[in-house]
């Protein structure tokens, strides 16, 4: 909460298909490494596969699946010092003087922040495959904009 009473960010939106996607595609991964990994020693092929190559098959499938579910961390912040967009690693936060506006780009999977000199962020925050959701995040962003972004 701010000194004024208000909360920091008005409007935190997250997608709601894709983590469920990526977290259930990074489930078979790890399965699919795991279930390799322990059938490795079952026939002669020629190869002398070790417990040491069992556990990095499924190490490897922890680490893939890992990587995955970095899908999920996807989040849109907007308030009154900006807006903070967090997408696979680190979040950025821009100041409401340099944001341009929100679009969705023709045949494109997410949104992109408008900022100055033709350069843009992606928001994957904010996807197509979330339908109805997805279109009341930009009018509820369009709004907190016209509300805080400079004239």
């Amino acid at each position: 909460m701010e000194s004024n009473g208000e909360p920091r960010w008005l409007m935190v939106y997250r997608p709601r298909r894709s983590p469920l996607y990526a977290t259930i595609a990074a489930v078979v991964v790890v399965i699919v490494h795991v279930v390799i990994g322990s059938l490795l020693t079952i026939s002669d092929t020629g190869a002398h596969f070790q417990t040491s190559d069992q556990i990095a098959m499924g190490l490897i499938g922890v680490v893939i699946g890992g990587s995955m579910m970095l899908l999920c961390r996807a989040r849109l912040r907007v308030g009154a010092e900006g807006v903070g967009i967090r997408n696979l690693l680190g979040e950025r936060v821009f100041d409401w003087s340099i944001v341009r506006g929100v679009w969705y780009p023709d045949s494109g999977n997410w949104a992109r922040l408008e900022l100055p000199e033709d350069e843009f962020s992606p928001i994957l925050a904010i996807q197509a495959n979330d339908g109805d959701r997805a279109v009341a995040a930009m009018a509820e962003f369009r709004e907190l904009q016209e509300r805080f972004a400079p004239r």
